[in-house]
C-alpha cells in the first residue's frame, strides 16, 4: 500500500525554488528516506540518479579526487544508466555519512552549480558527523527532517472520507458522532502500529498484529545492531539501558526523567553521551523544564529537568511489550501507561510543525502541565488525557498562575471551546495550528 507523505509537498516547493540549495535529509533508521527521495524523483524529474555509497564504494574516489563539480558530475555518469541533465534528473546521495568528500561537495554543488537538483541522506547521519568529526557545510545545505508517519497521513490512507472531513474543518463546534467515534477507532490503531511505514503498511494492509509486531521488532533489533556497531564500547551499555528503561521512565506518574530508573545510583554525566547518541539517531526526543512561560521559551529552559519520549509510539508499545489487544481493547488494566502512550503521540504531532521542540512547566510538584507551545505571539498550555477523563487540577494552576489566553486539553471528548479552554479530540492534534487559529479568532 502507498501512503502518501506530506513531505513530498515541501520538496516540491524546494524544487522550484530561485534560491534552492542540496538537501540534506535527516531522520531516524526505517521512516522511509530513501523511498521518499526515489518516490520525488520519479514523480516529478523525467529521471532519478541513485548514488549510494554504500553498495558502491568506488564511488567515494569520485570525491577524493576533485573538488570541480564538472569534473565530479563526468565520473558520476559512469556510475549510473541515466543522463544527469540539469532541471530534469534528480540527484540521490544515499548513506552519504560513508564518503565525507561528498558530503563536502554539497558546497562547491551549491555555490558552482545550483542548477542541479540533489538530495543526499544516511542512516544515523547525525551520529555518523560526531563520531567521524565530519563537518556540515553550514549554509550551503537546506536540512529537511524526515519523521514517521503522521496520523493524519495514516488517516488518508486508512479511511479518505474522514481525513477529509478532518482537513476541511473552519470552526471550532462538536464533531458529529459518527466522526468522532471513527477517529478513536482510527487512533487506536495508529497506537498499535506507528509510524513506522513497514509496520503502518502491515497494519493497514490487514496482515494482523502479529505482523505488525513483527515489522517493529525487527527495527528495534536493527537498533541494537546500530548500537553495537556505531558507538563505542563504554557508550554501548549505557545506550542499551537507557533505551530499555524508556517504558519505565513514562509509567510514572511524574514523566520527569530519572537516572536512577536506568540503574541504582547512575549519574547524569554518566549518561549524558548516551542521550545525546540516541537524539542524534532521531530514537527519541527529549523536552525540556521552563521555570516561566515566557518568549522565546528557549531563555527559561532548566537543561537539568526534562522528559524523553519515543520518536513513535509503535515502537515504544512494542519496546514496552504491551500487545495490541489491550489497546484495542480499551482493557481496564491498562493506565498509567496508556496516558503515556497518548503524550507520545500528542508529542509526535507537535515536533514536526516547525521542527520545533515543545517544552514542559512544572510548580514544585504540585503541578506540571504536559507541554507548552510556543505561537508567535504567546505561549499556549497543553493537557493530555487518554480518555474522557478529565479530572486533574495542573492546567488550572497554571492558569491561575499566567493567565494564558487560550488553554488545550486534548482527551477523547468532542472539539468544544468554553472560556479560553479548547476541548480537543486527541487524533485532532495534527491540525493544531489551523484549530488554534480558528479558536483565537472566535
Amino acid at each position: 500500500m502507498k501512503i502518501r507523505r506530506d513531505i513530498i509537498d515541501r520538496l516540491k516547493q524546494w524544487k522550484d525554488s530561485e534560491n534552492r540549495k542540496p538537501i540534506l535529509l535527516k531522520g531516524a533508521r526505517q521512516t522511509g528516506k530513501t523511498w521518499i527521495m526515489e518516490e520525488f524523483g520519479k514523480e516529478c524529474f523525467e529521471h532519478v540518479a541513485i548514488f549510494n555509497f554504500d553498495k558502491v564504494e568506488e564511488l567515494a574516489g569520485v570525491f577524493e579526487k576533485t573538488k570541480d563539480v564538472q569534473r565530479i558530475l563526468k565520473e558520476l555518469a559512469l556510475f549510473t544508466d541515466v543522463p544527469i541533465e540539469a532541471g530534469k534528473t534528480l540527484l540521490v546521495f544515499d548513506e552519504i555519512q560513508l564518503c565525507e568528500g561528498a558530503l563536502n561537495s554539497l558546497k562547491y554543488f551549491c555555490e558552482d552549480a545550483p542548477q542541479y537538483h540533489i538530495i543526499a541522506a544516511g542512516s544515523l547521519l547525525g551520529v555518523a558527523i560526531r563520531k567521524k568529526k565530519m563537518s556540515v557545510p553550514v549554509g550551503k545545505v537546506q536540512i529537511l527532517r524526515m519523521y514517521p508517519v503522521t496520523f493524519k497521513e495514516f488517516l488518508q490512507a486508512s479511511d479518505g472520507r474522514t481525513y477529509h472531513y478532518v482537513n476541511n474543518l473552519e470552526v471550532i463546534e462538536p464533531l458529529p458522532d459518527i466522526v468522532l467515534s471513527k477517529l478513536e477507532l482510527e487512533y487506536k490503531r495508529y497506537l498499535v502500529c506507528g509510524g513506522m511505514p513497514e509496520a503502518v503498511t502491515a497494519l493497514l494492509g490487514n496482515k494482523g498484529g502479529q505482523a505488525v509486531d513483527e515489522a517493529l521488532q525487527n527495527i528495534l533489533d536493527m537498533y541494537t545492531l546500530d548500537f553495537s556497531k556505531y558507538a563505542s564500547s563504554t557508550e554501548i551499555p549505557r545506550i542499551n539501558s537507557l533505551w530499555a528503561s524508556l517504558p519505565s521512565q513514562l509509567a510514572k506518574e511524574n514523566r520527569k526523567f530519572l537516572y536512577r530508573i536506568i540503574r541504582s545510583g547512575a549519574r547524569a554525566r554518566e549518561y549524558e553521551d548516551a542521550l545525546l547518541w540516541l537524539e542524534e539517531a532521531g530514537l527519541i526526543y527529549r523536552i525540556f523544564n521552563v521555570a516561566k512561560p515566557g518568549l522565546p521559551l528557549s531563555a527559561y529552559q532548566d537543561l537539568s529537568a526534562f522528559k524523553v519520549y519515543a520518536s513513535d509510539c509503535g515502537l515504544l508499545r512494542r519496546l514496552a511489550k504491551l500487545s495490541p489487544e489491550v489497546i484495542l481493547s480499551g482493557n481496564t488494566v491498562y493506565t498509567e501507561f496508556k496516558g503515556a502512550l497518548a503524550e507520545n503521540a500528542i508529542l509526535q504531532s507537535l515536533v514536526p510543525r516547525n521542527d520545533v521542540m515543545p517544552y514542559y512547566w512544572s510548580s514544585e510538584n504540585r503541578a506540571e502541565v504536559d507541554f507548552l507551545l510556543q505561537f508567535p505571539t504567546e505561549v499556549v498550555p497543553i493537557e493530555v488525557k487518554a480518555d474522557s477523563r478529565i479530572s486533574g487540577k495542573s492546567l488550572s494552576v497554571y492558569a491561575n498562575k499566567f493567565a494564558p489566553q487560550l488553554k488545550i486539553r486534548f482527551s477523547m471528548n468532542n472539539l468544544k471551546i468554553n472560556d479560553g479552554l479548547l476541548s480537543c479530540p486527541i487524533p485532532l492534534a495534527d491540525w493544531i495550528d489551523k484549530i488554534v487559529k480558528a479558536a483565537i479568532s472566535l
